[in-house]
């Protein structure tokens, strides 16, 4: 979900196990040379899923933390990409803790249609956050530090 922590704990694990760092979000930004609520404004939801479709497809993940936007869910052949290539971890936050973390979803850039709340963004991307993820990790009341230390401890018992 959007504001789960997902840029701060993805740095955070890089530098833990020694790999690269990559935040999608900022990839799509640089390719279009707009921000995000610049491109979901001009391009519509599904030109900027069209964008992040492409990002994903286009990176080198090898010995990479890839922190990828809350929507990259809805991009199917990024997402089996990033499986292919290695573990896909949710960072599972509530709705309210999610709302919360977030003033303005527009101002934020967050891929929703027009008036659709947090709570049924949530609804909507939980199967996929699902579908997609080896490991869910619960984060609605622990510090980026411990996250990354369960992610790290999980990922080395694998």
């Amino acid at each position: 979900m959007p504001a789960s922590g997902k840029s701060t704990a993805g740095v955070l694990l890089a530098k833990t196990l020694g790999m690269g760092f990559l935040d999608t979000d900022l990839l799509i930004q640089q390719r279009c040379g707009k921000l995000l609520p610049q491109i979901i404004e001009q391009s519509g939801i599904d030109g900027f899923l069209r964008e992040e479709n492409a990002a994903l497809l286009s990176v080198d993940v090898e010995n990479t933390v890839v922190a990828t936007g809350g929507s990259a869910v809805y991009c199917g052949e990024g997402m089996e990409r990033l499986r292919e290539k290695g573990e896909i971890y949710f960072i599972d936050i509530s709705p309210e803790e999610a709302a919360r973390r977030i003033a303005d979803i527009t101002a934020r850039g967050v891929v929703a249609r027009p008036g659709q709340s947090i709570h049924r963004l949530y609804e909507e991307r939980l199967p996929l956050y699902k579908k997609w993820a080896e490991k869910s990790f619960e984060a609605n009341n622990i510090s980026a530090e411990r996250l990354v230390a369960q992610m790290a401890l999980w990922r080395a018992e694998e």
